[in-house]
């Protein structure tokens, strides 16, 4: 299918949604072409608009080294056991050279790689301000259309310009570690602000409890109604991480019963007014 950015009929439009979702190298493809904003990414956008809202979007944030990416793999396992198909975007440092990502999808979770259940997908981040990459919404909504169940959205790191994830995804997971004063940065950063779950990863170091205790604390002192749970996990041992799931998809659940029609059609807000602004 030959696509322009002229917006495609009804027809082309269901075509192009039944590719995706039956071919995972057109689905690769039709990543490139919306990531570097070539030919076709307005037409893109314009037909899958009308296929979203089966996903359940999870964002994972947090400090540089608490094992985002181990803790990611071990949830991608869970995930698995339950039946349900998982697609991962790795928002990776860029390179200042190329600009493209430093960290490739095969050096990543490797396990999975034979998996026709788990599709991951990295992508540069390109300077953006967030962790997040420019175009990782638009991705976000490919997988969606490409009917995957769970979308995992994991930043470069944390600070106070990624709390954006908020916007992007219907549950945000915060991981700390114990010992490193990351629950003091946390709360500086703002990132308990935007927490749904807290895990303390590497719950087999010293300290642990303690890291619990104090964040813990910290939550109570917000001036908000919002019930974040904390959670330990070691990822690297496989501990906690089938209770964290049951978290995250418990989570999903109610935000599904409750906000997933404006969840939706403000994403595809933004995806309209991307369309409008080029």
């Amino acid at each position: 299918m030959t696509l322009s950015n002229v917006e495609p009929s009804e027809d082309a439009q269901e075509k192009l949604v039944q590719l995706i979702r039956s071919d995972r190298n057109a689905l690769a493809k039709t990543i490139t072409i919306v990531e570097n904003n070539l030919d076709g990414t307005s037409a893109v956008l314009s037909a899958i608009q009308c296929n979203l809202g089966h996903a359940h979007v999870v964002g994972v944030t947090g400090p540089p080294g608490v094992g985002k990416s181990t803790l990611i793999d071990a949830c991608i396992a869970e995930f698995r056991k339950l039946g349900k198909s998982v697609a991962i975007l790795a928002i990776d440092p860029s390179s200042h050279v190329s600009g493209g990502a430093l960290l490739g999808d095969r050096v990543r979770m490797a396990e999975h790689s034979d998996d026709d259940g788990v599709f991951i997908r990295s992508v540069a981040a390109r300077g953006h301000l967030g962790g997040l990459s420019a175009t990782a919404l638009n991705i976000i909504h490919l997988f969606d259309a490409a009917n995957w169940d769970v979308i995992i959205v994991e930043t470069v790191g944390a600070g106070q310009s990624e709390i954006e994830i908020v916007e992007l995804a219907d549950t945000t997971v915060v991981v700390e570690s114990p010992g490193l004063g990351d629950e003091i940065q946390a709360i500086k950063a703002g990132l308990l602000e935007i927490a749904d779950i807290i895990a303390v990863n590497k719950s087999d170091l010293p300290h642990a409890d303690v890291t619990v205790s104090e964040l813990m604390h910290a939550l109570s002192m917000r001036h908000s109604s919002k019930s974040v749970q904390v959670s330990k996990t070691c990822a690297t041992e496989r501990q906690g991480v089938q209770e964290l799931v049951a978290e995250i998809i418990e989570h999903g659940v109610k935000v599904m019963e409750t906000n997933r029609d404006n969840c939706v059609s403000e994403r595809s807000r933004k995806i309209v007014a991307r369309i409008v602004g080029e």
